[in-house]
């Protein structure tokens, strides 16, 4: 009986981890909280910043202001002309992302459920734009060619930019495709339903995890977009967006600095970004759940 319940205890998992997971353990939380502290504390001078005066941040040496000014918001509003260039920003991250996972979904489709000449060269061609970044080098010619397209002046040539710029949309669309049987499509063919009702009607749907975390690197990528902008709404500042927008807020009517009303400024422009990501929590779930299973 001893030997017996001698062996039944060996058998027991402890209750205990070893020292060295413990010690792991601890380092690993140690480091995610420096690496959060670095990334929010950014964030929180700059939350702080936004209801304080001009002087306080000039002086510095504080974080927390001595008297709330929420009346920054406001101004910062009034200012820069906020309602305006939120609309802006609105129309062109709104398009963007509507265009890219249209052209991203269609083209995924097509290069998983298809065969075609060249299918091996577009898919290196999509991967090359991805690992190969230029920067403003391609601004020039991007601008030359909306010029001749006679949407140098809008920001519509801007959203065509934008949505050439969906490779890496394409392949998070592509890997998903690739878990979804192919028997679904032909199921959908035996009931007489084409290529195109396949996509729409079957697989688009099921796309939508995808999709969802796909909008939201667009609109989040679009919305911070400064430079092509900048650049198209030279000669009608009427079109320019919230990110360029911002940069009227640098300068009061004496000229002197207003880091005050830039970082009330600042902080009102997150707000759409942080909705953004509020609403694609459930797409990020689904999305992790769905290659736990795989």
């Amino acid at each position: 009986m001893t030997n017996m319940a001698t062996v039944v205890q060996a058998k027991r998992p402890s209750r205990y981890l070893p020292a060295g997971r413990i010690g792991g353990k601890v380092l690993i939380g140690l480091f995610l909280l420096i690496i959060a502290a670095l990334i929010l504390f950014p964030l929180i001078v700059t939350g702080f910043g936004s209801l304080m005066t001009n002087a306080e941040i000039t002086a510095g040496g504080k974080l927390i202001p001595a008297d709330w000014q929420f009346i920054n918001y406001k101004e910062a509003w009034v200012q820069a002309n906020f309602s305006r260039f939120l609309w802006n920003s609105f129309f062109l991250s709104a398009t963007s992302t509507i265009g890219t996972l249209i052209v991203a979904s269609m083209a995924a489709y097509v290069v998983e459920r298809m065969t075609f000449p060249g299918k091996a060269l577009f898919v290196g061609l999509q991967a090359a734009t991805m690992f190969i970044s230029i920067g403003a080098v391609v601004l020039r010619p991007q601008f030359q060619l909306m010029v001749k397209l006679h949407l140098h002046t809008t920001l519509w040539g801007v959203v065509l930019i934008l949505i050439s710029a969906h490779a890496y949309i394409f392949f998070i669309l592509l890997s998903f495709l690739k878990g979804l049987s192919r028997e679904l499509d032909e199921a959908a063919r035996i009931d007489g339903c084409s290529n195109a009702g396949i996509y729409w009607r079957i697989l688009l749907p099921l796309l939508r995890p995808a999709l969802g975390v796909g909008a939201l690197f667009t609109f989040c990528g679009a919305w911070n977009e400064y430079l092509r902008p900048l650049v198209f709404t030279l000669n009608n500042p009427e079109l320019q967006t919230l990110t360029v927008g911002l940069s009227y807020l640098r300068y009061g009517p004496t000229a002197a600095v207003q880091t005050h009303y830039m970082f009330a400024g600042a902080c009102l422009s997150i707000l759409p970004l942080l909705l953004a990501y509020v609403v694609a929590n459930k797409s990020f779930m689904q999305m992790t759940a769905g290659s736990l299973k795989g």
